[in-house]
């Protein structure tokens, strides 16, 4: 077996593991906040969005640093630092005493976690470029299955070990996941010699100044921002369209369409942008995403959600694997991982800022609006896709 494909497969199963493991804690977090004297209602949603949303923030904050010390001394050994600190830091997680703690420890994950993105940059560096796209939607796939599963897996086994057991297990999943990066996986490194010292705000000038690198992280933010963003939400609509009969049920369902839909179309889709074209790829699958959002603020019934949810998780799986290989062809050599940082940063500011706003977009005008306003940001990435990326890649390729 090729070298580059040993790497995919081995990374793809870790990604899995370590995916599965961060989202186990999902379900039962509200619940884990009152075993830790959190009893008001109020007080307990409160923390539980500020637990859940500062992981995002500290990630977006110091991911170009993690981006520069790949460029520097390889990206396996920040999958392997991301596996190892997250490994620890979960296993605390489960020794946290009351919110604030709990608080700090998430916080702490989002500054050392990036086992997902430094496994993209560590595939996308180290694969053949005309196989990028086809490696890029397998590790997709197994991301999305991991985040599928992990939410069943916690609830299942919370409810068998308790919670604080949860996060001890996760710990070690993930420090499996590290170690068989470190004995089997192998990268095709050199150091650069007599590197130029530069800081993040001259490497960020540098990047952005390759055309249409900023258009693409404009889009990847708006992915984001408008697909992950409204999933919050979903639960609120199925209640409203179950009219509360099994409800929880069927909001899982909804959710875990598009993520099984994204699981199965990211390979395909993948493997069509290496022949065709990421940007006609992520172009085409933006306008999926359009045209299955909008009717989803019309829908009078669960199957149709449901439907529109799995023909969007469709599309999605077209959408990241297809911009990360844009990155991948258009970064300066020898600033890959700092060029994927930078993505990272965007993408994580849409998953921190999405549901914030969002929120606030259903207290004030409806849950079903927040549809419209997903289409219309979708919309606006392919403004940006017609006038910036798709001419210039094409002009690249002539």
């Amino acid at each position: 077996m090729e070298e580059w494909k040993k790497n995919l497969y081995i990374l793809t199963v870790s990604v899995f593991i370590v995916m599965a493991g961060m989202t186990m804690i999902i379900p039962f977090l509200p619940l884990y906040l009152q075993q830790l004297g959190v009893t008001d209602p109020e007080q307990v949603s409160i923390w539980s969005g500020l637990i859940f949303g500062i992981n995002f923030f500290s990630a977006f904050l110091v991911s170009p640093l993690w981006g520069k010390l790949a460029d520097r001394y390889g990206r396996k050994l920040m999958v392997l630092r991301s596996g190892v600190g997250m490994s620890i830091v979960m296993v605390l997680m489960g020794f946290a005493t009351g919110p604030w703690s709990l608080f700090f420890f998430r916080l702490l994950n989002g500054v050392i976690s990036g086992f997902n993105p430094a496994a993209i940059t560590l595939v996308s560096t180290n694969t053949p470029k005309k196989h990028v796209g086809y490696a890029l939607g397998i590790l997709q796939a197994g991301s999305v299955s991991g985040s599928i599963c992990g939410p069943l897996f916690g609830g299942l086994l919370a409810n068998v070990f308790g919670f604080r057991a949860i996060f001890n297990l996760t710990g070690i999943f993930i420090g499996i996941a590290t170690i068989a990066v470190y004995f089997l996986v192998k990268e095709s490194f050199q150091a650069p010699k007599n590197e130029e010292k530069t800081s993040t705000k001259q490497d960020f000038k540098k990047i952005v100044s390759v055309r249409p690198i900023p258009s693409i992280f404009l889009v990847v933010f708006l992915i984001q921002f408008a697909l992950v963003g409204i999933n919050p939400m979903i639960s609120l609509f199925v209640d409203e369209l179950s009219a509360g009969v099994n409800s929880a049920f069927y909001a899982g369902l909804a959710v875990s369409a598009m993520g099984f839909a994204n699981m199965l179309a990211s390979p395909q889709l993948g493997k069509l942008s290496d022949k065709k074209g990421a940007q006609y790829v992520l172009l085409a699958a933006l306008i999926g995403a359009v045209l299955f959002s909008i009717p989803q603020a019309f829908v009078t019934e669960l199957w149709q959600l449901i439907t529109m949810r799995f023909m969007i998780g469709l599309c999605l799986g077209g959408l990241l694997p297809a911009a990360n290989a844009l990155i991948r062809r258009l970064a300066p050599e020898g600033m890959e991982s700092r060029t994927y940082g930078f993505s990272n940063s965007f993408l994580f500011l849409g998953n921190m800022l999405g549901p914030m706003t969002a929120g606030m977009i259903a207290a004030q005008l409806g849950i079903r609006s927040l549809f419209l306003f997903s289409s219309f940001l979708l919309i606006i990435g392919l403004v940006v896709m017609k006038k910036n990326i798709v001419p210039r890649m094409k002009n690249r390729s002539t």
